[in-house]
């Protein structure tokens, strides 16, 4: 134990700010035998995942000073390219999305940089980080070397590049190295397009060490060998046996968890998701015990605000599963960044481990707000935010209308009587069904839902307000999850043709008159 406490204390010193003559020198990192090093000296990277947009701007310091109060050393970072070009080539880097200066806190914080820059993310985020717009329709093949993929992903990779790549560690900054794309190997085995997306990420301007992720199991299909390989896995599966399986296929090399899920995501309509600490602590312990690299996901999850949430789908049932705004994850600090007995327990581990001068004081609690008893007394109609119709024979998409997110009122008009089943081909993926501005069910996706039983006179209206939950973030789905009614909609099995369209984006609230 006295030998890893001298091997470990000489890290503590290895995560500080570079100092002015540090910058022109820069710090290099490097990979010799089976270690990572820092400036000539071993470096076990101890890391804790979080996700920049799921964290108040104003809170980032405060949960960055948490990761240091557990003893970690880096920071491993997601980019989430749909949060950054919500339009094509419009690109937003202020505020909760100033990545740069993000990563520049880090730095300040005395943490290093796991830079992961997708452009594929997956993360229980809307679309894995994909730009709703990137697929109008399902033609567009996402995660392969199709062009209409490819050239917009290298495009945003540059510009991501242009944002961040002078912080890599070799230019004074905090980034150790950048990941390319996120668990192909469980998506696809086509090394030729994971090799144009290396291309890609150099393109950018990254120089520095790249790094591949997957599961051990599938890693052959999405590592690169030439690039340090590392695997993730939830904390049931035993470190020991995922790291035998990694060593079939590299037996050398540096080892690291660069997702080591000791909590997991929770879906609507299901309980919430808590994952037991010894399975944790056992994993970690046999990690530490052999000086294995680690990265906690989540360290601390957040929230995913506005429309961020993801989703999945079961292929086993044919079942759609949106993600909650929460992304507690039963982590390590709760949603509002408050320690749990999961702290605690990887605490106490890590005390064996690290000098006690690796432990920075956890920051002070921060203080609820106190909010008094009020009365929601207004309210506003949300019709005239609608905007302009748009004529078609047969319902689109959101995505063909260049929305990514909100609802889209769908309207025809029956010349004639009607009565009798009304079928969606899908609906995608809530919708509120009218007729004669009466409602007359709901549709649910969730629960595959499609059909309802109407009546209308000649000259009503038939209503379909349709609400968006979260795109699908992983597996063969992500790209074909465009937004509305899908398919043909029939009255007894006869094409009901002529549909008027108008969308609401809910970007903005802006023209809401309350009374």
């Amino acid at each position: 134990m006295t030998n890893r406490r001298t091997f470990l204390a000489g890290l503590g010193a290895s995560a500080l700010v570079p100092t002015a003559s540090a910058l022109a020198a820069a710090p290099r990192f490097a990979v010799e035998g089976d270690q990572f090093m820092l400036d000539g000296q071993p470096l076990q990277i101890l890391a804790g995942e979080l996700h920049y947009p799921r964290i108040a701007r104003a809170d980032w310091r405060d949960r960055l000073k948490k990761l240091k109060s557990l003893g970690l050393n880096t920071l491993s970072a997601y980019i989430f390219w749909n949060a950054h070009e919500v339009r094509p080539g419009e690109y937003d880097f202020s505020g909760n999305l100033d990545i740069a200066a993000w990563l520049t806190l880090a730095q300040e914080e005395g943490l290093h940089v796991l830079l992961r820059a997708g452009p594929y993310v997956c993360a229980e985020w809307d679309g894995g980080g994909y730009p709703a717009w990137l697929f109008p329709d399902e033609s567009v093949k996402a995660r392969t070397s199709d062009p209409a993929y490819m050239e917009p992903a290298g495009r945003w990779l540059k510009r991501l590049g242009q944002e961040v790549a002078h912080l890599e560690i070799d230019r004074g900054g905090p980034i150790l190295m950048t990941q390319v794309e996120n668990e192909y190997g469980s998506f696809g085995q086509d090394h030729a397009y994971m090799a144009a997306v290396r291309d890609q990420v150099r393109a950018a301007g990254f120089k520095g060490q790249l790094y591949t992720v997957d599961g051990a199991a599938v890693i052959e299909g999405g590592a690169l060998p030439e690039l340090i390989n590392c695997i993730n896995f939830v904390t049931y599966d035993k470190a020991e046996n995922e790291f035998k399986r990694f060593s079939q296929f590299k037996p050398q090399g540096p080892r690291i968890c660069t997702e080591l899920w000791g909590g997991w995501f929770d879906h609507f309509g299901e309980m919430h998701t808590a994952m037991p600490i010894p399975p944790l602590i056992d994993s970690l312990k046999w990690m530490l015990d052999n000086t294995i690299s680690i990265s906690f996901y989540m360290a601390h999850g957040g929230t995913s605000f506005g429309f961020a949430a993801g989703a999945n789908f079961d292929k086993d049932r044919q079942v759609y599963q949106p993600d909650i705004s929460s992304y507690d994850y039963d982590a390590m600090f709760d949603e509002a960044g408050r320690p749990t007995p999961k702290f605690d327990a990887a605490l106490s581990l890590f005390r064996n481990y690290l000098p006690a001068d690796r432990f920075a004081p956890l920051p002070e609690p921060q203080k609820a707000i106190d909010i008094p008893r009020f009365r929601l007394t207004e309210t506003a109609p949300v019709t005239p935010l609608f905007g302009k119709p748009f004529e078609a024979a047969d319902p689109r998409t959101l995505e063909k209308r260049g929305q990514a997110h909100g609802l889209m009122l769908y309207r025809h008009r029956f010349a004639a009587a009607a009565k009798g089943i009304l079928r969606f081909g899908e609906v995608r993926d809530y919708a509120i069904v009218s007729v004669a501005g009466k409602r007359i069910g709901v549709l649910d996706r969730r629960l595959k839902e499609t059909t309802l039983e109407i009546s209308a006179n000649a000259g009503d209206w038939l209503e379909v307000l349709v609400d968006t939950m979260g795109h699908i973030n992983y597996g063969e789905r992500i790209g074909k999850d465009q937004k509305g009614l899908i398919g043909p909609v029939t009255l007894n099995d006869k094409p009901l043709r002529g549909w008027s369209h108008k969308g609401l984006p809910l970007d903005s609230l802006d023209g809401l008159s309350f009374r």
